[in-house]
């Protein structure tokens, strides 16, 4: 199963990179002389071993590990595994794109539509119970689903096992953690 997915993690970890450059570089202009951007922070390369590390992590439980991501950046990539699980909150993003790649079993997904009694969580995330006029989707292994900011969205894996690839792209860099 991870075999798999480390090599389409790597792919689409380079794809994600090179298509955030390149929003990024098209949409900053500097006058009328224009060089080639300079990179912002070094390169990330994860070996088998690294991925082999992520997949102990998991295990068979409820969790998401991180790979790429935190404070100044904007692209996160996590690998999430889920059994048996209830569907939480729906939720909407004001300011970032999800990308989902189902690398094993299958989830039910529920996208589009209104959420009901939505509240803000903290900016730009909003929680709500359900959402209202969804459409709703049975993802298994290969899937690839694309939930634009502003779209309504939520899963449920009740009587399955489900991993995906998580890729979660924001308008603005992450902010450093506010210290209280």
């Amino acid at each position: 199963m991870f075999t798999a997915i480390k090599h389409i993690l790597l792919e689409t970890f380079i794809i994600l990179v090179v298509s955030t450059v390149v929003v990024a570089q098209s949409s900053s202009s500097s006058g009328t002389t224009k060089k080639p951007s300079k990179s912002i922070r070094p390169v990330v390369v994860l070996s088998s071993q690294s991925l082999a590390d992520v997949e102990k992590k998991l295990g068979t439980e409820n969790k998401t590990e991180d790979l790429i991501g935190g404070p100044g950046m904007q692209l996160r990539v996590a690998v999430q595994h889920e059994k048996n699980k209830a569907a939480g909150l729906a939720e909407v993003h004001d300011a970032s794109d999800d990308v989902y790649y189902v690398t094993d079993g299958s989830a039910t997904l529920i996208l589009g539509g209104t959420l009901e009694a939505p509240r803000e969580v903290e900016p730009g995330e909003w929680r709500g119970p359900r959402i209202i006029d969804g459409k709703s989707f049975e993802v298994t292994k290969g899937s690839l689903i694309v939930v634009p900011r502003g779209t309504p969205h939520q899963r449920s894996t009740v009587d399955k096992d489900f991993t995906m690839i998580l890729i979660k792209v924001f308008a603005e860099p992450r902010p450093a953690p506010q210290s209280k």
